[in-house]
């Protein structure tokens, strides 16, 4: 009898793993077929800690200009919180999550990667002086993970063959120059090239100083991908942003900072008044890869369309 009695509390236990697992699952579900070749692709470049007056009209940053005139630029974007985490997830996520740059959780809300695999869309998170591929832990210097938000989701954890999509600047170069960038890329510059710190990491430079260093960086990066077919054929869209401004801008949370728009089929010259916030730029990147947009703030967000030239269209 007592034996019998053991078998079915053990029964019992293993249903409820096995019940988990199946949550697990749900909650990061893995794609369920094979990725499929990418139509519509967007790169989302993010720089770190300027204010809009620090970038558009300042003649130490004439590519970031040359590319704000001849495509579209928001005139009136606001980060959402300082410091910088809260707002890389606001881009991934739809919520800032945490203000602590401390923090070590893992985040299991619903995020781009998980909608992506869902749609069976591929995705890579290229950063600059990352250690290793796949690579979780935090450092060393110039890297940050507090700019991978990639890095805290669950399902990234869960899954190595996600993992593998947080890879390093010479993967970004050779898909570029193949060709073959997946349907959502996320460029993120290590620290000596992200406007954060002085190129180099020396210690002594003016803001100006690591303005141009992050211009001339970007002119390095993404004058190849503009010479792409997927871009000259219009299906490429670039975004430029800033995750916050400087410290001492408040200004609707995380202070007031440039958003460049740029593509084939965005307004040339084309300067926003519209008020917006990150949660519209990962609203945007939903809707022009075709995926659900509901990721939480994104969801009700003001949409971006004014920014092409013909709004309401499958852009």
């Amino acid at each position: 009898m007592r034996s019998l009695r053991l078998g079915s509390i053990l029964l019992c236990l293993l249903s409820l793993a096995g019940c988990r697992g199946i949550d697990l699952i749900n909650q990061a579900p893995a794609p369920l077929k094979p990725i499929k070749p990418a139509t519509h692709k967007v790169v989302l470049v993010v720089l770190e800690n300027q204010r809009y007056q620090a970038i558009i009209g300042n003649a130490h940053a004439p590519y970031l200009n040359r590319l704000a005139n001849e495509y579209a630029v928001a005139q009136n974007f606001y980060a959402d919180v300082h410091p910088s985490i809260g707002n890389y997830f606001m881009l991934t996520v739809g919520s800032s999550v945490t203000n602590d740059l401390n923090f070590a959780q893992k985040v299991s809300d619903d995020n781009l990667a998980r909608e992506m695999g869902q749609a069976a869309m591929g995705w890579k998170a290229y950063l600059e002086s990352i250690p290793r591929v796949g690579y979780h832990g935090d450092g060393p210097y110039p890297y940050a993970k507090t700019h991978n938000p990639y890095a805290y989701f669950t399902d990234i954890a869960q899954y190595h063959f996600e993992a593998n999509n947080m890879v390093g600047l010479d993967q970004y170069t050779a898909d570029v120059t193949s060709d073959s960038l997946p349907s959502f890329a996320l460029l993120i510059p290590d620290q000596t090239h992200n406007m954060h710190d002085c190129g180099g990491g020396g210690r002594n430079c003016t803001n100006d100083d690591k303005v141009a260093a992050g211009d001339a960086w970007l002119q390095t990066n993404l004058d190849p991908l503009f010479n792409t077919t997927s871009f000259q054929s219009g299906n490429t869209l670039l975004i430029i942003t800033w995750d916050e401004s400087w410290d001492n801008d408040n200004d609707h949370g995380g202070g007031h900072v440039p958003v460049i728009v740029i593509g084939k089929n965005v307004k040339p010259h084309y300067a926003s008044t519209t008020f917006y916030q990150h949660e519209s730029v990962l609203r945007l990147i939903c809707e022009y890869l075709g995926l659900k947009n509901d990721l939480s703030k994104a969801a009700n967000a003001p949409d971006m369309q004014e920014f092409f030239s013909d709004p309401g269209t499958d852009y």
